[in-house]
């Protein structure tokens, strides 16, 4: 959530930095953060916990937001919004969709914190007329759960689908035995038909026309930035793009996200400093300065990093020839992905804790076939050999075609050593804490590491 905020408010965050009085300051940064928690609930939210957590309250500041309502498509049709799963919303689906019928196309359970949160994509057959010539594609449901309890999934269970609100959470029933139990839900029909629905309908006589809606506001232009300030900012935002990878599950071990929370720690404090010079030559060595730091701290991980994305501002420091000397004499390159050994047992981890888990069912979208796959995310411990202190590391598991993906809600409660066989059919088999894991895949089984 803080590189997504951040990614679009970081050049606000200069401009209110930069304003040459404490009043100027006081209103610039009032309006970015006005139209930083105008861009949902959710976000307003993170904005009030992250303001407690530093003794501050901006309650008063920040105006209740309206839920988001995305409201019609170029055609002029309706569009589905994201709604909370509740009794009435699941009345509603049982009727526009066959869930009897219902197929799971993806389910993710990550761990973040002691928490659990998840989602589901159910692939779903319509149970309303639809236009003739309408694509065959089936519609889907993607439902987000946080606080997820309970997870008893089996592949090989996954038809038929039951949407059960209850007075504390949310149980979703999967196939003849699954069941996902989460403290709140909401979901998303992604359904190109759905102003056709009982829903869409009743949402057509309430929704008023495209043209009536009014624009999304456009973030506060207040302020001009130097050209050093506005390298700063640049890389700023580069590096929040950067860690905001780490949503794709398959490259995740492969953000440097402990290089740049070194390189870039304690920015928010140094870019209030930089941009506190009234004159505007010592703010913008105030800024040259501060690039300076963080090139420094980013080091040889980082040199590359540097490297490429300064000569994208107007800004050429002199510095910039030796981080391009470091950066080729340490090349950033990715992990080479080698092929699982043949042997029938493969040497794991001797310690690994689940924190995340994905099984993507085999399908077609938009006239593509995509395999079964699975994907893990494990913490590892780092090499014996290694220094002192050092960190845990991402290590990222996945294989095509998975003939068996069975995952508990055990299988997220702590470390332990997995067991990873290949059998006398080349079908390698992954099990963690006694079976609350167990995968079985027969392709392109792969183990990378951060």
């Amino acid at each position: 959530m803080a590189a997504d905020v951040w990614d679009n408010n970081t050049i606000p965050l200069f401009r209110a930095a930069t304003a040459s009085t404490r009043c100027g300051r006081e209103r610039r940064a009032r309006a970015a953060l006005e139209w930083m928690a105008g861009l949902g609930e959710e976000r307003r939210a993170w904005m009030l916990d992250q303001a407690a957590a530093a003794g501050h309250s901006l309650d008063e500041l920040l105006a209740t937001t309206k839920p988001y309502v995305p409201g019609r498509d170029y055609l002029g049709h309706v569009m589905a919004p994201v709604m909370a799963v509740t009794p009435q919303i699941a009345e509603s689906l049982a009727t526009d969709y066959d869930l009897p019928s219902a197929e799971v196309r993806c389910l993710q359970v990550e761990r973040t914190g002691s928490r659990l949160i998840g989602y589901l994509e159910l692939a779903v057959a319509r149970s309303y007329p639809v236009d003739e010539g309408t694509s065959p594609e089936t519609a889907t449901l993607g439902i987000r759960l946080r606080d997820i309890t309970e997870v008893r999934f089996d592949c090989q269970n996954t038809r038929g689908a039951a949407l059960r609100p209850e007075a504390d959470g949310v149980s979703i029933g999967i196939g003849s035995h699954g069941t996902l139990r989460a403290a709140t839900a909401d979901l998303r029909p992604d359904d190109r038909c759905w102003h056709l629905s009982a829903a869409g309908h009743l949402a057509d006589a309430t929704t008023p026309p495209r043209d009536s809606q009014p624009a999304w506001p456009a973030p506060p232009q207040e302020g001009h930035l130097g050209t050093n300030a506005m390298a700063a900012a640049t890389l700023l935002h580069r590096a929040m793009l950067h860690i905001r990878m780490v949503r794709s599950a398959a490259i995740a071990h492969r953000v440097p996200v402990r290089d740049f929370h070194r390189a870039f720690a304690g920015a928010g404090e140094a870019i209030l400093a930089a941009g506190a010079h009234h004159l505007p030559h010592r703010r913008e060595a105030a800024f040259r300065r501060l690039i300076e730091t963080w090139a420094r701290r980013g080091g040889a991980a980082l040199a590359e990093w540097f490297a490429t994305v300064l000569p994208e501002t107007a800004h050429q420091p002199d510095f910039l020839a030796g981080l391009r000397d470091q950066a080729g004499a340490h090349p950033a390159a990715d992990p080479v992905l080698q092929p699982a050994p043949e042997p029938s047992a493969v040497p794991g981890p001797p310690q690994a804790e689940l924190r995340l888990a994905t099984y993507t069912s085999a399908h077609t979208r938009y006239g593509t076939h995509h395999k079964a796959s699975a994907l893990l995310h494990l913490a590892v411990p780092p090499h014996p050999e290694s220094a002192d202190g050092a960190p845990w590391c991402l290590r990222v598991v996945r294989g095509a075609s998975p003939a068996r993906f069975q995952v508990q809600t055990e299988a997220f409660q702590g470390a332990s050593h997995p067991r990873v066989t290949v059998d006398d059919n080349a079908a390698r088999h992954f099990v963690l804490r006694d079976g609350a894991l167990t995968i079985t895949s027969g392709e392109d089984w792969r183990d990378d590491q951060s």
